[in-house]
């Protein structure tokens, strides 16, 4: 599960045996949430509120060119 970026205290990651289309998840606790990298968009989420969905969505649009490249490099090896 390689983290691609800790942020105010969410861990943004992925599985290694991932597939298309390119994602991300996000963990903080018990909360989970899975995000669409190439058009942001909510996939699914657990025990987040809307407020923390925001913020997750927020921080995945900041850092969206930073976490397709690192899919990218990951998974063409």
């Amino acid at each position: 599960m390689p983290t691609v970026i800790t942020t105010a205290g969410f861990r943004f990651f992925f599985y290694s045996n991932e597939h298309l289309p390119k994602h991300i998840h996000v963990e903080k606790a018990e909360k989970t949430a899975k995000f669409n990298l190439e058009f942001v968009e909510l996939i699914k989420s657990s025990r987040c509120n809307a407020s923390e969905l925001k913020q997750i969505r927020n921080l995945v649009e900041e850092n969206q060119e930073l976490l397709i490249q690192k899919w990218d490099e990951f998974f063409s090896n």
